[in-house]
């Protein structure tokens, strides 16, 4: 019973390394879209991508959030977000990479990594209510516990 547990704690903390590795991708490459997008594309993006929905629905929630939140986004702001993604992308591929490999220095620089950017995540938070920092708070909490635990297991092995 104690094997079989260990297992489904070591897969899921695999498929945790494989979520937080595409997640950490499509982080890193919106802030490179975000750079390399002159000022008023996104916009102009955005309002291609929704304009099929919004002449169908015009009370579209999504595709109003979309468009308003794309023409809200000021040249300063896009900077920071397009900083922020980048940073936080390559960080948490190079710590998924390190984990993937089973480098034991990894595994605490892994947990102390996740808890910086829960606390930057919850302060975020704190500035401005998103939901979406909530959960990228909590998805980074389930995966710091599943870090210890696989730290522990190849440490004591």
């Amino acid at each position: 019973m104690r094997a079989r547990l260990a297992r489904a704690a070591h897969w899921a903390f695999e498929a945790s390394l494989a979520a937080k590795g595409a997640l950490a991708a499509a982080e890193a490459a919106s802030g490179l879209v975000l750079l390399a997008l002159p000022g008023g594309a996104l916009a102009h993006l955005a309002q291609r991508l929704t304009a099929h929905e919004l002449s169908e629905d015009p009370r579209d929630h999504l595709a109003n959030a979309l468009l308003h939140g794309a023409e809200a986004l000021s040249v300063d702001a896009r900077g920071f977000y397009a900083a922020y993604f980048l940073s936080h992308g390559l960080l948490k591929l190079a710590v998924v990479a390190l984990l993937a490999r089973g480098v034991l220095w990894a595994y605490p620089a892994a947990v102390a990594l996740l808890s910086a950017f829960i606390l930057y995540q919850l302060h975020r938070y704190a500035l401005a209510p998103d939901p979406a920092m909530l959960w990228l708070s909590a998805l980074d909490l389930v995966v710091i516990a599943l870090t210890v635990q696989e730290w522990r297991r190849r440490h004591a092995g």
